[in-house]
């Protein structure tokens, strides 16, 4: 009996141990069958970018990086749509994969539909944090998505009639100077534009966005450190992340610096700053002999510094009540005066800390100082690996000068307009409703900002995997019809602003030419059938979604009270070294003559009348 159960035993364990392996074995295949079909789905992604068309890789280790950014990289870029279309694979360095694109339903995707998905990479994010604190530039997710909650009624149109004061303030600061400089010399005279735009544009931030002012506006030279901290920050941040490449010899002789630059900022960057505590990082950064880190350093600190002084200011003005807030600077109705006291009665969940709004400011005077002058707009310029650093733009303000220059029928034309509104509100400085009603003048500026974006391109990285649809077929190397593209996670995905704005499909045969007339009739059914995702007259130049340029209204007010100012009173003209003035596209993307680097732009001025 004993025997018998033994038996009976031994034959249930080895019909247990069969199913056991039999299960396991089950599982072993059952897995490998999962990783074989994850296998084959990356492939099949990886393949499917394969097999869009694009350029070769002049190498492996730096792919077409060089060729995307360099000062003269406009003719590569015209080159991409011209022979590829509007989405393109490149090479990105080290074999990471890249797609280019201006389609307009790839870019809606990637900007705004799955805009979670497709977001700035951990360097990016990682060094505005450094830089900025916690504001827009240095959060993701649901954290940038309450500070923009706050953010976006503080540029509404009403605020924006508010600060029309202050803005005709600066600008006739600068009328006086410019007037001054002409009678004190010659009747024609060549002045540097892009200098005093750069000024204006900082003063004018300075008094509408932070209450405070950081130069008067007269003689050479501004009287505020910060203004200074501001210019010099764009030429450091510049030859920390670019190197400033600026002809063939000296990109071939700059590209170990610029690769060495891209490791650090995307593979070191985001893991370093997770070591101890912030005080051992500044004790390691004070160690390294780097001179550009520690200026940029200094230059952060004094910021901090600066915007801390005007917050603490502000915020005691608001306790002693509302008399003691309009004797400040905007009398109460600039942009961080208004986002105060918003934040003050927002609920405790939407409310921002006090570190929150302090990083805005931080940001306001660079950003919209840069949108206009440098145009170093935080619609942000790509750095090859994932929204870099490249913050010089073009000026917008002197660019229009500068093209006004160029086409003095054009200049003749505006001016006349603006006459005839001055007189007709009895010579005084116009309303918000009639000056951004102006017909030309707005003309004048939608043209500029089409043909000339001041940021060319942005990117994203695919946080996971994706499928991309596509607007307009594409034709594989295969031979087959493309109507998306599946994504692999990690992916790098660049939005041509520059070729969208200028698409022949959609903006016809002379979408390259600056043709301000086109805005004063209704645009091409190709252009709004489109749907281009950009939050400005179906243009990309301030991108869309929960990340485009939240101070384009704001932009937009500067650039038609200074132009409204200017062009009435002076005549501007070409310089003699205009034939010699090239707009560099990288590192401080701005007008420069000749073999001087130095951003720069002469034009002849002189009285109207």
């Amino acid at each position: 009996m004993l025997r018998s159960s033994l038996s009976l035993s031994t034959s249930d364990i080895m019909i247990e141990s069969t199913h056991f392996s039999a299960s396991y074995v089950g599982l072993v295949v059952l897995v490998l069958i999962l990783l074989y079909h994850v296998y084959q789905d990356k492939s099949r992604r990886s393949a499917e970018i394969g097999n869009l068309p694009g350029p070769q890789s002049p190498s492996w280790l730096r792919g077409n990086f060089l060729q995307v950014f360099n000062s003269e990289a406009w003719g590569y870029h015209e080159f991409l749509a011209k022979e590829y279309g509007s989405m393109v694979r490149l090479h990105g360095p080290a074999g990471s994969k890249t797609l280019y694109t201006f389609d307009p339903k790839a870019m809606h995707n990637v900007l705004v539909k799955d805009q979670e998905v497709f977001e700035e990479n951990d360097g990016f994010i990682q060094s505005n944090l450094l830089m900025w604190g916690d504001g827009l530039l240095g959060t993701l997710g649901h954290r940038h998505r309450k500070q923009r909650k706050m953010l976006n009624p503080v540029f509404s149109a009403a605020h924006m009639r508010g600060m029309i004061p202050s803005f005709f303030d600066v600008t006739h600061k600068l009328e006086n100077a410019l007037t001054m400089k002409l009678k004190s010399g010659s009747d024609i005279q060549e002045i540097d534009i892009l200098s005093w735009m750069g000024r204006t544009a900082l003063e004018l931030i300075g008094q509408a966005g932070l209450g405070y002012s950081f130069d008067p506006l007269v003689g050479e030279e501004s009287a505020h450190p910060y203004s200074n901290i501001i210019k010099q920050l764009v030429y450091v941040l510049n030859a920390l992340y670019y190197d400033i490449l600026v002809a063939d010899d000296n990109i071939h002789a700059s590209r170990p610096a610029l690769m060495r630059v891209q490791f650090w900022r995307t593979n070191l960057l985001p893991r370093v700053c997770n070591i101890g505590t912030a005080r051992f990082r500044r004790f390691v950064v004070n160690l390294l002999p780097w001179k550009d880190l520690h200026d940029l350093r200094d230059m952060a600190d004094y910021m901090y510094e600066t915007a801390t002084g005007i917050y603490e200011s502000k915020k005691q003005a608001f306790e002693e009540g509302d008399e003691r807030v309009t004797q400040q600077i905007g009398g109460g109705k600039d942009l961080i005066s208004i986002l105060m006291k918003e934040n003050m009665k927002a609920t405790e969940e939407d409310r921002l800390e006090d570190s929150e709004v302090i990083s805005q400011m931080k940001l306001s005077p660079l950003t919209l100082f840069c949108y206009t002058q440098l145009r170093l707009n935080w619609c942000k310029y790509l750095d090859f690996c994932g929204n870099g650093y490249n913050f010089g733009q073009f000026s917008a303000m002197a660019r229009i000068l500068h093209l006004l220059s160029r086409h003095p029928e054009v200049q003749d034309k505006l001016r006349d307009e603006l006459i005839q509104a001055r007189q007709k509100n009895g010579g005084q400085d116009l309303s918000y409703d009639d000056l951004v009603s102006l017909p030309y003048l707005d003309a004048i500026c939608r043209e500029t900002l089409r043909l000339y974006s001041p940021v060319p391109i942005v990117a994203r990285i695919a946080r996971k995997e994706a499928v991309i649809p596509l607007s307009k077929p594409v034709l594989g190397l295969d031979g087959t019809e493309m109507h998306q593209v599946a994504v692999p996670k990690g992916t790098n995905v660049i939005v041509s602003i520059f070729n969208s704005n200028r698409n022949t499909d959609l903006w016809g045969k002379d979408a390259n030419e600056w043709k301000p007339e086109r805005w004063l009739s209704p645009l091409p059914n190709s252009v709004i059938d489109a749907r281009i995702p950009g939050v400005y007259s179906h243009l990309m130049t301030f991108i869309g979604g929960g990340r485009s340029c939240i101070g384009f209204k704001f932009s937009q007010l500067e650039m038609k009270v200074v132009m409204s100012i200017l062009v009435e009173k002076f005549r501007f003209s070409p310089s003699a070294q205009d034939a010699a003035t090239f707009w560099q596209m990288n590192g401080i993307t701005a007008p420069v003559v000749g073999e001087d680097k130095h951003p720069q732009l002469p034009i002849r001025m002189s009285l109207a009348k």
